[in-house]
């Protein structure tokens, strides 16, 4: 099967819309965390998430080696934690040391100005030969934090879409 042109394919790809979070981990004294925008539940008995991160970060050997991971999710109007975790953090740093946090039973940290959080027992981790690998987490715990703000929701281009119910940059009210 031949591939279309690569420009219609990607124009497509950036309509789907995610979720934006922080991914964080910790094994022995050692915490990191990194901005996590393909997030998608893959199973509900038992629970599943996977998530695409980048090859390479600092997070990816913590995660194997601990086995676990949490999944914060960001509020739309959040842009210290989106600067924050934008860039993975140097291996030295903690990026936690300043920043309100508490530690999930996997021992992850889990900020607490997200609006919930998922903490995930690591199932398994998939080498696509991509520039990214998929992790499947099952989710051990979970809890909805803060209610009454709105999600952080991405388009594929990176552009953040509105909040539900405001006017996005076409003056378009959004459903």
């Amino acid at each position: 099967m031949s591939r279309e042109n690569g420009s219609t394919i990607d124009a497509a790809l950036r309509q789907i819309p995610s979720g934006l979070f922080v991914l964080t981990t910790r094994h022995n004294d050692v915490r990191s965390g990194v901005l996590a925008r393909w997030v998608q539940p893959c199973s509900l008995h038992p629970p599943l998430v996977m998530v695409a991160i980048a090859q390479g970060l600092p997070v990816e050997p913590l995660m194997r080696d601990s086995r676990a991971f949490a999944l914060c999710q960001i509020s739309a109007d959040d842009a210290l934690l989106r600067r924050l975790f934008a860039s993975p953090p140097d291996r030295d740093e903690d990026p936690f040391v300043s920043l309100p946090s508490r530690t999930a039973p996997s021992g992850s940290p889990i900020i607490e100005r997200a609006l919930s959080y998922l903490d995930c027992e690591l199932m398994r981790h998939v080498d696509l030969d991509t520039c990214y690998r998929l992790y499947v987490g099952e989710v051990m715990h979970g809890e909805l934090i803060h209610s009454d703000q709105a999600p952080a929701v991405v388009l594929g281009n990176n552009e953040l879409m509105p909040p539900s119910g405001t006017n996005g940059a076409n003056g378009v009210t959004t459903p």
